[in-house]
């Protein structure tokens, strides 16, 4: 009985054994198999994403008042506004602005006022009490000279000494009277020319206040149009109650005719090359995921810039929305593909399969061998790469170098072959640039833009 339960643990052992090398050898045998991809052939297309925000075609800005900075008002507070995506008027109130600003400076105008009112008050006073002084003195000094002109007269039978005497006298008088009746206009002149100047600098105050009471009323905004308030953006963020709004960006917000839509985007300085204007593009918004639509590139900015959120320069990228939809508002996200190249039929494979020496090479399978094949290459995109000769649809490659990959001789392509496949791959390349060209002769850029001092241009060409 022992005898027979030792064999059948023996027996039992051996089952276990075998079981265990079978299969960590099944396991090695798969971990040292190779990983291939067959050689697809299909519709291939090269393209650059991006994510955008979509942008009116063309919009009108509500302004906040555009004087500030003659009245030297820098900045001042929002204080209410209509919720975005409200519906206006034409001269329907937008926005309210905090006038403590214009308040303290009308006051202080005022008082000015007030100190050069005073100030005419009481040089018209005084010119009335020195003219009136200049006026007595004068009448006094005629009273004299009457009064001299008498004692000539009647000095006519005294001595010729006596008569001189009078006589220097009277021409004493008369000289005296024919001075004050100088100074007298001097005088005039002179207070009246006073007046004159505070009058020119209170009109100048009255000038300011009247500036600062449009200005006052400027601060209550008003649309310049009908249409949909959609809030203004600038580095701080989207404007609302209590941002500050500055006297060199006085745009509180936009009406935008949402029936030309565009979408601008930043593309990375990698892939900037490959995008151009006329360029087709398929646009998706994540709003509406269900939702696609087409557009064309419009503008490709020439100067890279650093933005936030991003690791490397990237260039901002217009482009418009050819469908119209009512469903699409200003700053819905956007999904771009610019469509760089497309192609009916091509052979291709993954990037993975592809590498490169002093040629491009790939690993192939065939009836169980592995060979190194060289490979003319053409267009690639973010997960394959077109091949123009070397492999055929259907043939399999490897994704992973073999273990015996330096032991192995690439087949080299025919040299004339080569050339003729390459020369057909320019040639199609040319093609394709010159349909572009074309396209974008037909194009008209009417996308706007600003210029450095805040205004907006709109360009046709």
């Amino acid at each position: 009985m022992k005898k027979n339960q030792l064999i059948t643990l023996i027996l039992l052992l051996a089952v276990i054994a075998a079981a265990i090398y079978y299969f960590s050898r099944s396991s090695t045998d798969d971990a040292q198999q190779d990983i291939v991809s067959a050689v697809k052939y299909g519709p291939f297309t090269v393209s650059v994403s991006a994510t955008g925000e979509l942008e009116a075609k063309r919009s009108k800005k509500i302004m906040g008042p555009s004087s500030m900075r003659n009245a030297q008002i820098y900045e001042t507070t929002i204080q209410s506004l209509v919720p975005e995506g409200t519906e206006v008027k034409e001269g329907a109130f937008v926005a309210q602005l905090d006038k403590t600003e214009v308040a303290n400076k009308m006051a202080d105008i005022q008082a000015e006022i007030d100190k050069v009112l005073t100030q005419l008050e009481q040089v018209k006073i005084d010119t009335s009490i020195e003219m009136r002084g200049l006026r007595d003195q004068m009448v006094n000094v005629k009273f004299s000279k009457e009064e001299t002109k008498l004692q000539v007269e009647l000095s006519k039978y005294e001595p010729q000494a006596v008569i001189r005497q009078k006589n220097i006298e009277f021409e004493k008088i008369e000289r005296e009277y024919e001075q004050l009746r100088v100074k007298l206009g001097l005088t005039k002149d002179k207070n009246l020319a006073k007046i004159a100047e505070i009058t020119a600098s209170l009109n100048q105050q009255k000038v300011k206040m009247k500036r600062l009471i449009d200005l006052g009323e400027e601060f209550t905004i008003k649309a310049p149009a009908d249409g949909m308030v959609i809030y203004a953006r600038g580095w701080e963020g989207k404007v609302s109650s209590g941002s500050r709004l500055r006297a060199w960006d006085p745009v509180v917000a936009e009406l935008p005719d949402l029936t030309e839509m565009i979408s601008k985007t930043y593309v990375n300085e990698v892939d900037i090359s490959k995008v151009s204007v006329g360029q087709d593009t398929r646009i998706t918004v994540d709003a509406f995921p269900d939702a696609e639509y087409t557009g064309t590139v419009k503008k490709v900015a020439n100067i890279g810039e650093q933005l936030r959120n991003y690791d490397t320069k990237v260039f901002e990228v217009i482009v418009s929305v050819n469908e119209q939809d009512s469903i699409l508002r200003p700053a819905m996200t956007t999904g771009i593909e610019v469509v760089i190249s497309e192609f009916d039929s091509v052979t291709y494979i993954p990037l993975e399969a592809l590498y490169k020496d002093s040629v491009n090479f790939v690993f192939r399978k065939m009836n169980g061998k592995v060979t190194k094949q060289e490979v003319v290459v053409g267009s690639s995109n973010d997960l394959d790469i077109v091949i123009a000769g070397g492999l055929e649809k259907g043939q399999e490659v490897l994704l992973t170098k073999p273990e015996n990959a330096d032991e192995l001789k690439i087949n080299y392509f025919d040299s004339a072959t080569k050339k003729e496949i390459l020369a057909e791959i320019d040639r199609k390349e040319d093609e394709r640039k010159a349909v572009l060209e074309e396209k974008k002769k037909t194009l008209k850029d009417d996308i706007e833009r600003k210029d450095d001092s805040g205004s907006t241009m709109v360009i046709f060409r």
